[in-house]
Parts: structure tokens; C-alpha cells; sequence
């Protein structure tokens, strides 16, 4: 099974020209005004992550994100890190993932052997379970009822947007994991840093996994500085949530219905989902289609430079 993602500049390059720096990427749902870095320690570069380091980033994301105590948090480099290697805690076995959803998590779990399924269905037991909070791309939330198979997993990439709704508090549930994202709400993909959060025996085995000094010196130090800057954390959410609406009046004047999404990416449904996304390209503007769904177009947020393209290309 492939692995298809959002931020396809290259294709998008190949098949309609321009240089990167022309095109406009809303293929994505990454922040399009991301965390400011700051300084890195010249250390951060040259020598290898020390454990002081490593603890402090630890420690910022138990507080960020309130982990329930006694839990254990693991730095990977990058949520897919994680959720390549999670189907390798259990025997393999069938393993639900609501439909739709993006395909990495389904990918992962065959290629260790597991029987993907799409639908609850009362004939086949589960031994394992991935849900997307919020799901990617219609925005859906899920409930405690929803974790109920021995091996849980709970793809929290996006909700950041939105801590209330977190799940992160049943953690404690054995057989629960739960996976946040840096590169969505921070902006920062490239730092490549994720986050896997549940019971001691299980995230012990994924760090044996990943082996020594997963994450580097920078995102270490980055991570730590941004996960303790709460103000920056609320005042985002503020802009994301407003600039999401922005899109939704934007698009619904262009004549695209709102169907879904969160505050990082925005889900329409209009007339020729391909021939939306084919128009936008002559613009050099990517957006993300579906091959489930013809009817179906997702666009990640404008940053204060692309709104006036966006407007004028619809």
C-alpha cells in the first residue's frame, strides 16, 4: 500500500513548470507562520545530544501537553518515525482505521503484516485500533468510547488547534498510545520531531526501536524552547482559527460547500474536485484532492502573502 501526502511542489513542477519559490502550497495543513527558532547553540551541532538536553524536552512536553503522570514520553525524529514502527508491538493480527483517512498509518500495518480494516464490523475482532484526532481531512473528533481495542492508537497531529479536546489523559489505559506531531501546529516539518505518549513497557520498546540519539541537537533545543512558549502556543491558536474561517467565507463565495477540516487545513466539496485543483495549478496554487472522493478538495491555510493570490485565482 502507498503513502501518499500532501506537498507535491515536485509533481506539481513537473507537470505545470515554475520555479519552486512561484508556487503556493496549501497542499499541506502545516502552519504557514511558523515557530521563530531563534538562536542554536553551536553545541546543538557538534556534539552528540547529551541526556540534559533530551530531559528538558521531555519535561516541556509532559507540562505542554499534560501527561498524565507516571506516563512515559518518547522524542522520535518525526511522528511517521513512529508510526512506522507502532504495528511492530503487537502480533499481527486486524486492525481497524476508520475510513477516510490518510493512508500512512493502513501502510504501516500491512507492511508488518496486518489485516487493514475500514469498518466495524461485529464478525471481525480488532486486536488494534487508529484513530486520527482530529481526523485528516474532515476534522473529525473522537471519544473515549472509540478505545477500545488492545492496541489503540491515537494520531493527535492536528490537535494542537484544539488542547480541550485532547485524549492524551487516557494514556493510562493499557494498550493506549498516542502520537503527537511538531511539524502541523508549530510549522517546523522539517525539523522532523514527533512525540509518542502511553504506558512504560510499550514506548520503552519504541525507543529501543528508534536506538540512541534519535532526535538531533537542534530540534532538541528547538523543541524544548517552543513546547515552554505558551503565549506563542495561544496566540497561534487565535490566528489559526480566525484564518480558517477566512478561507471557509473565501471559498464559500467562490462556490465550494465547508464539509470539514480543523483550524490547520479547511475540507470543501465542489462540482470537479480534479478540475478545482487544475485551475489552481495554472495559478500556481496546489491544493490536495482525494482518489476516494471526486467530489472533494482540501486547502491548508494561506500565509499574509498568499491571500490575494488565493482570491484571485478563485
Amino acid at each position: 500500500m502507498g503513502r501518499d501526502h500532501g506537498g507535491g511542489i515536485d509533481a506539481a513542477l513537473a507537470q505545470h513548470g515554475g520555479a519552486r519559490a512561484d508556487w503556493l502550497d496549501l497542499s499541506t495543513g502545516i502552519n504557514p507562520l511558523p515557530y521563530p527558532v531563534g538562536r542554536i547553540s553551536p553545541e546543538a551541532w557538534t556534539t552528540l545530544p547529551d541526556r540534559a538536553a533530551q530531559t528538558a524536552l521531555v519535561k516541556a512536553a509532559r507540562d505542554f501537553w499534560q501527561v498524565p503522570e507516571g506516563m512515559e514520553v518518547l522524542a522520535a525524529p518525526g511522528a511517521s518515525a513512529l508510526i512506522a514502527r507502532l504495528p511492530g508491538l503487537r502480533t499481527p493480527g486486524a486492525v481497524h482505521i476508520p475510513a477516510p483517512t490518510y493512508n500512512e498509518h493502513a501502510a504501516s500495518f500491512c507492511a508488518h503484516g496486518w489485516q487493514v480494516i475500514d469498518t466495524r464490523r461485529a464478525e471481525t475482532p480488532v486486536q488494534a485500533r487508529v484513530i486520527v484526532h482530529p481526523n485528516n481531512p474532515t476534522g473529525r473528533f473522537y471519544g473515549v468510547e472509540d478505545l477500545d481495542a488492545p492496541l489503540t492508537v491515537i494520531d493527535e497531529s492536528f490537535c494542537d488547534v484544539a488542547p480541550e479536546r485532547s485524549l492524551v489523559r487516557h494514556a493510562v489505559t493499557p494498550g493506549v498510545i498516542v502520537l503527537k506531531s511538531f511539524g502541523k501546529f508549530w510549522g517546523l516539518a522539517g525539523l522532523r520531531l514527533g512525540f509518542a505518549i502511553g504506558q512504560r513497557d510499550d514506548v520503552n520498546r519504541l525507543a529501543e526501536i528508534l536506538g540512541p540519539w534519535p532526535v538531533s541537537g537542534p530540534a532538541l533545543e528547538i523543541g524544548a524552547r517552543a513546547l515552554c512558549d505558551l503565549d506563542w502556543a495561544r496566540e497561534t491558536r487565535l490566528r489559526l482559527h480566525k484564518d480558517a474561517a477566512r478561507l471557509d467565507e473565501v471559498m464559500s463565495r467562490a462556490g465550494a460547500e465547508v464539509v470539514g477540516g480543523c483550524a490547520l487545513f479547511r475540507l470543501y466539496r465542489v462540482t470537479s474536485a480534479a478540475l478545482w485543483q487544475a485551475k489552481l495549478a495554472e495559478r500556481r496554487i496546489l491544493g490536495r484532492v482525494f482518489p476516494y472522493a471526486e467530489d472533494l478538495i482540501r486547502l491548508g491555510l494561506p500565509g499574509p502573502d498568499g491571500w490575494d493570490r488565493l482570491e484571485a485565482a478563485l
